[in-house]
């Protein structure tokens, strides 16, 4: 059971972790990618502190030691000179008193010696400690200030990824419908198209409707002047007399040339 339980709480973390990772704000991402890349330099540079902190007591507790060694070496110098003078002088207690003094300051002096030795090296250690921190934190720092360079850079890729998925969301919807009563851009302009090109074909009918009739008024003006110029023409030739005869012979009666007077009616015939 708790194997089960164990498995389904992995898969529930691992989706819920999926889930975050696609709606997370990569802006908000960066900005704590960065802040504890800051936090942690901030933490490395205390420990780096406290190294060197500890190396420069060291340092001083060396030198404290060191000053100490020189006193007592004087000291047990001294002591050893007294009781050499006593001696000569013949004050036995006296040398003997300086020369257990001698020997008291001379077993500080063994145990002060060993103290500086082991400082020696606990300086050392901590000295190189202490490089080996300082190079860290230089280390850090150069990765730091990259990552705040590289930080301006992945700003400036992800607003163009926005944009370009801006973009290509706009571009989708010029070409899919964006819902069951709303149209697409390409329908709209297909439906516009169709209209307009009926609209201009409708047009180009009554043109050709109006002009057939425009056409046929000139043609039956060119035919009027073509008739009065002929008959013109005629009269100008003496061929009146045909077309009158012609038109008597159609039923119609005859023109009266312009320049010939018309008949007069016969005089009235006396009775016989």
């Amino acid at each position: 059971m708790f194997k089960v339980f164990n498995k389904w709480w992995k898969y529930l973390t691992a989706k819920l972790s999926g889930s975050f990772e696609e709606r997370a704000d990569p802006k908000v991402q960066l900005e704590q990618a960065i802040s504890e890349a800051k936090g942690q330099h901030q933490r490395l540079t205390q420990q780096a502190a406290n190294v060197i902190a500890n190396q420069k007591q060291s340092e001083l507790r060396l030198n404290q030691k060191m000053t100490e060694l020189e006193k007592l070496n004087a000291n047990a110098r001294q002591a050893l000179i007294m009781a050499s003078d006593a001696e000569k002088t013949g004050d036995a207690a006296k040398s003997q008193q300086y020369t257990s003094a001698a020997e008291t300051i001379a077993n500080q002096l063994i145990q002060v010696e060993r103290d500086v030795e082991s400082l020696k090296a606990l300086v050392m250690e901590s000295t190189e400690a202490s490089d080996q921190a300082k190079a860290a934190v230089k280390q850090n720092s150069r990765l730091l200030q990259e990552k705040i360079s590289e930080k301006g850079k992945l700003l400036s890729q992800l607003d163009q990824a926005k944009m370009q998925e801006e973009m290509n969301s706009a571009m989708s919807q010029l070409n899919e419908s964006v819902g069951a009563d709303v149209p697409s851009l390409s329908e709209v302009q297909e439906k516009i198209e169709a209209r307009y090109a009926r609209a201009k074909a409708t047009a180009e009918l009554t043109e050709t409707s109006v002009q057939s009739r425009v056409l046929e008024v000139e043609t039956a003006t060119a035919n009027v002047e073509a008739q009065s110029r002929l008959s013109q023409l005629r009269a100008e030739l003496g061929l009146d007399a045909g077309a009158a005869a012609q038109a008597v012979e159609r039923g119609a009666p005859a023109e009266q040339p312009a320049d010939q007077p018309a008949p007069q009616p016969a005089a009235p015939q006396p009775p016989a």
